[in-house]
């Protein structure tokens, strides 16, 4: 096993909401990731927390495995998809935390995927008036920007400061517009200056255009659940 390898090793851990996948490393855990909240304690929720029926031995406490709140099996009900803390099985949820997390769904069942496959980009650093082409992709740890030319640069996803999505065609109203490029800011380890890279989708070919239009609005969506999970 390579040292990327073992540094990427997964095992299989019971909590009290259930079984996760998590890396061996914390360090190798992915940036979009979310801690598991700690639990209302039992002596402290003596009624749901959305509805506020009272418990007893007919209606039972349940916790919400996204919020760790407490709630009647009627308010938390559903078992839903929970990636971004590794659930290797659909937990119970309350409906607040369902609906956030089955929207959470397609960008980790699609967009991750289109962002890990990659997209061809006109690349230019800095202030610099050279742009190089550019294969841009997500690593398959979700924790490296990989940019590959005649160039190479990995930027660590958790040093990216503001992501930029460049549009045309925007209309009074809103409407009509596609995505055409990315402004990224991020800090160089070791360096507290941001540096600023360009992405430009190249105009060679229609389908390059339509590919680099999916992965600029995965990342987008990827940046999005990025400063959400910093917030958390």
């Amino acid at each position: 096993m390579s040292g990327c390898e073992a540094r990427d090793a997964k095992k299989l851990v019971r909590s009290p909401s259930g079984l996760r996948m998590v890396p061996e490393h914390r360090s190798a855990r992915s940036p979009f990731g979310l801690d598991e909240p700690p639990w209302v304690p039992d002596k402290e929720c003596p009624r749901c927390m959305q509805c506020d029926t009272k418990f007893d031995f007919i209606t039972r406490k349940h916790h919400c495995r996204r919020c760790g709140k407490c709630f009647c099996d009627k308010c938390c009900s559903k078992k839903v998809p929970l990636p971004r803390m590794c659930f290797v099985d659909p937990v119970r949820q309350c409906a607040e935390c369902a609906l956030i997390s089955q929207k959470e769904t397609e960008f980790y069942d699609k967009q991750l995927k289109v962002l890990m496959n990659g997209a061809t980009f006109f690349v230019t650093l800095g202030t610099s008036d050279k742009s190089e082409l550019m294969v841009c992709r997500l690593s398959n740890n979700q924790r490296y920007l990989v940019l590959d030319g005649d160039s190479h640069y990995e930027i660590e996803i958790i040093q990216i400061s503001t992501v930029q999505i460049l549009t045309e065609g925007f209309t009074p109203g809103g409407g009509n517009t596609r995505a055409i490029g990315m402004l990224l800011q991020y800090k160089v380890p070791g360096s507290e200056e941001l540096t600023q890279m360009k992405f430009t989708a190249s105009e060679d070919f229609s389908c390059n255009k339509k590919l680099a239009a999916s992965w600029l609005a995965a990342m987008h969506k990827a940046t999005k659940l990025l400063y959400e999970s910093r917030d958390q």
